[in-house]
């Protein structure tokens, strides 16, 4: 075959470094646009951005150019950096080791988006290590709980 042809649609998170409550208001929006910028840059089309005070989520179709842990890699870097030169008072922004990268079934992209998008309603009765060990499980990822967090 000729040419290479893949769709890939991926669900990220990741969360702040020890999940400290750093994604208010006052950087929220810009973040998640940031972030869906070098998603676009790497050519990883990004659906939607969203999260909640202490994480991220990321709705993207994986360009067949860049691994899954380099598309990590620059989306943690960039945006740690930019964060701590945009805004005074955020020196101390970091991003926790790890991420979760779970496939998406093409029929479910509207199911996983509208997730995205409530994450604030979400996060009322779940907390993010709650909603982590939720994916782990439902896709049956093995880990083990005394390295998960730290």
């Amino acid at each position: 075959m000729p040419q290479s042809l893949v769709k890939n649609y991926v669900h990220l998170t990741f969360s702040t470094k020890n999940r400290v409550d750093l994604i208010d208001e006052n950087v929220q929006e810009e973040l998640f646009n940031y972030l869906g910028g070098i998603c676009k840059k790497l050519e990883c089309h990004p659906l939607i951005v969203g999260g909640y005070k202490n994480h991220v989520h990321i709705l993207c179709i994986l360009s067949r150019k860049i691994a899954l842990m380099k598309l990590i890699e620059e989306l943690k870097s960039h945006s740690s950096k930019w964060v701590k030169n945009k805004w005074p008072g955020y020196d101390d922004f970091y991003w926790q080791n790890g991420y979760g990268g779970f496939s998406v079934n093409p029929e479910q992209t509207d199911v996983v988006k509208n997730y995205i998008a409530n994450q604030k309603a979400h996060h009322q009765k779940k907390t993010f290590r709650q909603e982590f060990k939720a994916f782990l499980l439902k896709y049956n990822v093995e880990f083990d709980e005394r390295y998960l967090w730290d």
